[in-house]
């Protein structure tokens, strides 16, 4: 038989993601939202080590500072009385909080600040500090590797005053000279030394800028508490938020290796009814998908029995009868045993033909590619070409087949499937009417179409079918013939096959009175339009 028209291919939505992960395969969920929740608190905890920065502008800070400081100083002490400077150096150092030295031309030390008044400082011993600040300084020295600093010296008292390196450099460039060091508790100490006048006096002024380091570390304290709090809710939520989707996907995972295993019946797949996001949406079509696994294998169970006990009738007859071949020697007998061999073969290759081609429709046509189908035109062209055969053959199949509709090609009926598989179909139907219709009846096809949905109907005038058969009669080799067919002539699985390729195109099939009241059965198929 010619394929049936089929209209240009329309457009089908394609639901295929073709982007991967590649670098998340190997690691589980749990893991995948751990890390990308601490990631962006990880680069946040990361700033610790930028207050580096914040450092370098406070002791450049200080730099001018005490630069400042030493320079106004020195034109004080320029422009004040010998008498006069010990008893101001004492109240500049102690109001600044500085030590103040004064060396003359030969280096040697005039006057020190820490000696003519009380210290404005003293430099604090590690040993005699908490173990929280013995901290602090392990990381001091941490983020100094991690930034790369460059290494400080060591604050120590030289063992001859005058020899502190930047004296000689103000001296010989008569300008300031400033110099960082670390005390023992790597708190800043600032020298600064300036030229005093024009007798070659030199002023050197000392200053342990310990605020500085304390505003780091309360910083650092400060960014270490809030990122720790944070790490430890996002942990918390983290692992929370994986619960939810780890723990019932990791159920239907147990629930689907228990299906492979063949456990189907034991299991009870979760269907989630509480959660209404994507995991629920999953674990309710997990379920489905299990139930309809059952289903199918409950039907491939119950076929394989079948065709044992279809398979089993003709080969019995066939086997008695070779048997009796052998004991019987009247040559009419034995025609008869022949014939009844050679009808048992028919029947048995028609029965396997027909069961080969049961059990390959559902895996043809999962993988089959539907288009556009007219069922108007496919259903005329059917009855012309069957009409076609049978004036060919010089004589009809016993009742005429007829196509209900208007003439001319007339409105189409388009839906969305498989060509050759509604014209095996509408052959069944047909062939099914046609056997049940008396000699000189008349098969009747319609095709019409109501809103969203097309229907195909085929009626012939043969006794009906009876309410409480019309659905058994769709079961694979049931077969209630006319008392009148050979016996054999029909494997039972007609309307069946029928049946499953409708239900795989999104229709119905099913067996109603005639509408105009006469003796008949009327088989309606409904598709969605497409």
């Amino acid at each position: 038989m010619a394929r049936a028209i089929a209209l240009p291919a329309i457009d089908r939505d394609a639901d295929e993601d073709g982007g991967r992960l590649v670098w998340s395969r190997r690691a589980s969920l749990t893991t995948r939202i751990l890390a990308v929740n601490i990631i962006a608190l990880a680069l946040m905890a990361g700033s610790l080590f930028y207050l580096d920065s914040l450092r370098k502008q406070l002791i450049a800070e200080r730099f001018r500072l005490a630069r400042g400081e030493v320079e106004i100083t020195a034109d004080a002490l320029a422009e004040t009385p010998l008498a006069q400077r010990r008893p101001l150096l004492a109240r500049i150092g102690t109001e600044q909080k500085l030590r103040l030295r004064l060396f003359d031309a030969s280096g040697e030390l005039i006057v020190d600040s820490f000696e003519i008044a009380e210290p404005a400082f003293a430099l604090i011993d590690p040993a005699s500090e908490p173990w929280v600040q013995h901290a602090a300084r392990a990381l001091d020295r941490a983020v100094d590797f991690v930034v790369s600093a460059p290494r400080i010296e060591d604050y120590r008292e030289p063992t001859t005053p005058s020899a502190w390196p930047e004296l000689a450099t103000a001296r010989v460039s008569g300008m300031t000279a400033v110099r960082l060091r670390y005390a023992p508790d790597r708190t800043p100490v600032i020298n600064a030394a300036a030229p005093v006048g024009a007798r070659g006096e030199v002023l050197l002024a000392t200053r342990n800028a310990r605020d500085v380091t304390q505003a780091i570390r309360d910083a650092r304290q400060t960014l270490t508490i809030v990122v720790a709090v944070a790490l430890l809710l996002s942990i918390q939520l983290s692992l929370f938020l994986a619960r939810t989707i780890v723990r019932p996907l990791r159920a239907l995972v147990r629930a689907a290796v228990r299906v492979r295993l063949g456990r189907g019946r034991e299991v009870v797949v979760p269907r989630l009814p509480e959660r209404r996001d994507e995991i629920g949406l999953l674990a309710r079509a997990f379920s489905d998908m299990t139930a309809a696994l059952r289903q199918r294998i409950d039907a491939v169970e119950s076929f394989a029995a079948d065709v044992s006990h279809e398979l089993k009738n003709p080969l019995a007859s066939l086997r008695s009868a070779l048997e009796s071949l052998e004991t019987v020697e009247d040559p009419e007998l034995r025609r008869k045993l022949a014939e009844i061999a050679a009808h048992d073969v028919r029947r048995i290759d028609r029965l396997i033909t027909e069961i080969a081609d049961a059990s390959r429709i559902d895996a043809q046509l999962s993988r089959a590619a539907f288009e556009p189908v007219d069922l108007t035109a496919l259903a005329r062209q059917l009855v012309v070409e069957r009409d076609a055969r049978s004036l060919g053959r010089g004589h009809d199949d016993g009742a005429r087949v007829v196509f209900e509709g208007p003439p001319g090609r007339g409105p189409t009926a388009i839906i969305s499937g498989d060509a050759a598989r509604l014209e095996r179909v509408l052959e069944n139907l047909v062939d099914n009417a046609v056997s049940f219709s008396p000699p000189g009846g008349t098969v009747r096809v319609a095709v019409t179409r109501g809103g969203e949905t097309v229907e195909l109907s085929v009626s012939d005038d043969g006794p009906g079918v009876a309410l409480d058969q019309r659905e058994t009669v769709f079961e694979r080799f049931h077969s209630v013939r006319p008392t009148d067919e050979a016996f054999g002539a029909h494997s039972g699985l007609g309307l069946a096959i029928a049946r499953t390729i409708v239900t795989a195109h999104d229709g119905t099939l099913t067996i109603h009175d005639r509408p105009d009241g006469a003796p008949g059965a009327r088989l309606v198929a409904k598709f969605p339009v497409a």
